[in-house]
């Protein structure tokens, strides 16, 4: 299949970490190898607590999401590699029910789209493993990537954000912006998210689905009805709760 077949009118948007990916997050493993190299300045850490506290009313996820201060300074040199903490040249992880997902989703000629609150330099690495798995296949895709930009100066980061912070609200504004760019009908779309945070992505489709849910999520999944899938490493096939997996009902249809 090639891209030029995809059809316009439906999409997958995916959350990536805890929904394609198991944990650790990508930011915090590279957040872990650029402490190990101390390649994070000292200051850093202050500016960092200081934008916390101007980000608290706002909620911890703000706090998480919008404050990326510690990268201030820091050479943008490949070092924020999605693979960090891994041995050189290791294939991010990916649940393997969750590849089947988005093989199912390709097959049927839907657009794939990433929508993540990670650094986009780690959902670009991760979109590019998923376009090699979906080649592996014999399945020719592109993927989309929306995901938290940052400011540069010389090739360094500012700590500051370009636009949102991909996180809550902004994730249905950004598919909603893809839906209009790329003539999406919203109603026919799916999305997968993992934690209470992703609601909004959620909700601004016509056929969602909870993935490993949170708690928060998992209770909001049972008063709207939406089908929980649980995606596990080392397993070929997604388990299902109160939801629908394979080609039953057409994948969450």
């Amino acid at each position: 299949m090639r891209p030029s077949e995809i059809n316009s009118g439906v999409a997958a948007f995916f959350d990536l970490d805890g929904t394609l990916i198991p944990g650790p997050s990508l930011e915090r493993r590279l957040f872990k190898d650029l402490r190990y190299r101390r390649a994070i300045p000292i200051g850093n850490y202050f500016l960092w607590l200081a934008r916390a506290a101007r980000l608290a009313t706002e909620g911890i996820q703000m706090m998480r999401h919008a404050n990326k201060m510690y990268l201030r300074g820091v050479r943008r040199d490949g070092s924020e590699s999605a693979y960090v903490g891994a041995k050189k040249g290791a294939v991010p992880r990916f649940f393997p029910a969750a590849i089947d997902q988005v093989v199912w989703h390709a097959k049927q000629g839907h657009g794939i789209v990433l929508v993540s609150g990670t650094l986009a330099p780690l959902a670009n690495e991760m979109a590019v493993a998923l376009i090699v798995r979906l080649a592996v296949r014999g399945i020719e895709a592109s993927v989309g990537v929306c995901a938290t930009r940052l400011e540069e100066n010389d090739g360094r980061w500012t700590g500051r954000i370009i636009g949102d912070a991909v996180c809550g609200e902004a994730k249905a504004r950004a598919i909603r912006r893809i839906a209009t760019e790329r003539e999406f009908d919203l109603s026919q779309c799916y999305a997968y998210g993992d934690c209470a945070n992703d609601r909004w992505m959620l909700e601004v489709v016509g056929r969602p689905a909870a993935v490993n849910p949170s708690r928060g999520m998992a209770r909001l999944a049972r008063r709207r009805g939406w089908p929980v899938l649980t995606w596990v490493e080392g397993r070929n096939r997604a388990e299902r709760s109160e939801g629908m997996q394979g080609d039953e009902a057409e994948k969450v249809a």
